[in-house]
């Protein structure tokens, strides 16, 4: 299992290597974020990126999104000393599948990779483009593309597969941490402020025009998709 580790600091790179290589990974070391970058473009056999933020030539959310922009769908763990829930949500928004605050333990970090390639290898294809759907709100799962009353929705990756969990469970409580692990494929508990930050995204923009709300909370336990005269009784 070929892993991209994306790291300037030399201490951090040997605990890292020495601890994955042990458990079995082919780490190959990157030490700015433009070399890392190169490395991705050139080799797309890497299962897996390890990518810190705070980095020489090109940080990490640069490298992130230039990453995405070239449609890799390589896994990518960012790490950063900055744990704000600004902080993480800008890593999730760059493209990274998970992001881990430094100082970290080892074992956190290989229960992290592990997580990240079971979500991976789990992942399959929408077997039928029938839309998704709740009153005026429509979700394609084969072009990604969300429209209300008939007008473009443009989504994040992240807000896309938010909406499309929503969409998937209409009608039914979903907490904070449910949707952690299943839009984020996180286990551990990272802020659920995250979610938070990602479903008044998702309002604004769905919303717009003074259309209905759809995402209503449910005080104490999450959220909850569906339309204000149906009855969930």
């Amino acid at each position: 299992m070929k892993l991209l580790l994306i790291e300037d600091e030399p201490a951090v790179v040997s605990v890292i290597t020495r601890g994955l290589t042990e458990a079995g990974y082919e780490v190959t070391v990157a030490p700015d974020g433009a070399t890392g970058l190169q490395l991705a473009l050139d080799n797309r056999t890497f299962s897996l990126i390890i990518l810190d933020v705070m980095l020489p030539a090109l940080n990490g959310i640069e490298v992130c999104k230039a990453i995405r922009r070239e449609e890799i769908a390589t896994p990518i763990l960012m790490l950063t000393a900055l744990g704000t829930t600004e902080n993480i949500v800008m890593g999730l928004d760059s493209g990274a599948d998970d992001y881990l605050v430094k100082p970290f333990k080892l074992a956190e970090l290989e229960a992290r990779i592990r997580s990240l390639l079971r979500r991976k290898s789990n992942t399959t294809p929408v077997i039928n483009s029938a839309l998704l759907q709740i009153g005026n709100l429509t979700l394609d799962t084969d072009t990604k593309a969300a429209t209300r009353a008939g007008n473009n929705i443009q989504l994040t990756a992240t807000e896309y597969r938010l909406l499309e969990f929503l969409l998937k469970n209409p009608r039914r409580v979903l907490s904070r941490m449910e949707l952690l692990e299943q839009v984020w494929g996180i286990d551990f508990n990272m802020n659920t402020k995250v979610v938070d930050v990602y479903i008044n995204y998702l309002r604004k923009k769905i919303n717009k025009n003074n259309q209905p709300e759809l995402i209503q909370t449910v005080t104490g336990l999450g959220y909850m998709m569906k339309e204000n005269n149906e009855d969930t009784a």
